[in-house]
């Protein structure tokens, strides 16, 4: 998934401020639930995308929906409502766990397969790859996608393993029309 240039700012933004401030344990545990809250609601992102509702009833719907929050990440809510760039909010706080994650080491793998796998099938295709570190901590986001016909697609950062039948499938149609 691309990121964005504002998204990517307002993360390194916070992330420096929590860093000096020692909040980045606090923050970034909060910016999960925000993106756990954007991802669920459809309504919250209506309301937030609606473009005649203006900027202060915005600040006080996000001020009651995120009052538990903390004070930096209330601030930060409001700065990108602010700004009008509420349809970033979802972006900037997966961005921000992105920094601290990969300051921890920690890997981001996503493995598309094409029907459900036992957790001892996945961790078999992980030991198989050198891309996977499994004696460190990573991220295992798991896709079903039936396109990919059989086999999966491993990601890990920006390096992708494509062993789908589909893509097998196609490279042997190319083979075919070339000979």
């Amino acid at each position: 998934m691309l990121t964005s240039k504002v998204a990517k700012r307002y993360a390194q933004g916070l992330l420096d401020f929590t860093n000096e401030s020692g909040q980045t344990a606090t923050v970034f545990s909060e910016m999960k639930d925000v993106v756990k809250l954007m991802s669920e609601s459809k309504e919250l992102n209506r309301f937030f995308l609606t473009p005649y509702i203006d900027t202060k009833k915005k600040i006080e719907v996000a001020n009651e929906i995120f009052k538990g929050l903390s004070v930096s990440s209330q601030n930060l809510i409001r700065l990108v409502i602010k700004q009008g760039r509420e349809n970033q909010l979802k972006n900037i706080a997966q961005e921000y766990i992105n920094k601290v994650e990969d300051i921890n080491g920690v890997q981001r793998i996503t493995l598309t397969l094409a029907t459900e796998l036992s957790r001892d099938n996945i961790n078999q295709i992980l030991r198989s790859t050198h891309l996977v570190n499994v004696n460190s901590n990573f991220d295992l986001k798991v896709n079903i996608n039936s396109d990919i016909l059989g086999g999966y697609i491993l990601r890990v950062g920006d390096q992708q393993v494509d062993a789908s039948v589909k893509t097998k499938l196609n490279q042997v149609k190319k083979d075919f029309q070339l000979n």
